[in-house]
């Protein structure tokens, strides 16, 4: 038997070598690529303090807060049950019927006088199709206010016996003046 030599055998390896690798080149030629792309990194935005502020202003706004007539409205119910007492203008002491639009508007800082004929000068007219949420409604010869609450309905401290309550504005038009709205919404 012949012996290879050690050139013959690093020839044959090489050769070997070299079909392997145009065999695994063809089989992966025909399949496409799977190699494995290096993501490319982002680049870094300087952002400000005051950028990031706002951010958090916009991305979490805050609630609407209601309008203050839907405010006077909230006040008022508050107040439904409590006494009529002529010239109250306190829960404590009870409300006569301009002592209460007083004390409710005050509570929102805005003054009013405490006598119903006064508290009619004030603000701008509103007619009954365009009544909102807290206009002041007048009755009986200027003699009576109530605060609206919306849905034909306002609050008011009737007469001496009776307590601040709910009632239709239906009921009370025989002697309905008028509207007066004091707040712009």
């Amino acid at each position: 038997m012949v012996q290879p030599t050690r050139a013959a055998a690093g020839a044959a390896l090489t050769l070997v070598v070299a079909c392997l690798f145009v065999l695994s080149s063809s089989a992966t030629a025909s399949a496409p690529a799977t190699r494995a792309v290096p993501a490319k990194p982002k680049p870094r935005l300087h952002v400000t303090k005051g950028e990031r502020a706002l951010h958090r202003k916009v991305a979490k706004p805050r609630p609407k807060r209601p309008a203050l007539g839907t405010r006077a409205v909230r006040i008022a119910n508050d107040l439904t049950g409590t006494p009529y007492s002529w010239g109250g203008e306190s829960p404590s002491s009870g409300f006569d019927c301009s002592g209460l639009v007083r004390y409710v508007y005050g509570r929102l800082g805005i003054e009013l006088p405490h006598h119903a004929a006064s508290q009619w000068s004030l603000g701008r007219p509103v007619s009954p199709g365009h009544l909102r949420a807290g206009d002041l409604v007048f009755f009986s010869g200027l003699g009576h206010v109530g605060i609206y609450a919306g849905h034909g309905k306002f609050i008011h401290s009737p007469r001496s016996g009776e307590s601040v309550r709910w009632q239709s504005l239906s009921s009370r038009m025989s002697s309905y003046e008028g509207a007066r709205r004091v707040v712009s919404a």
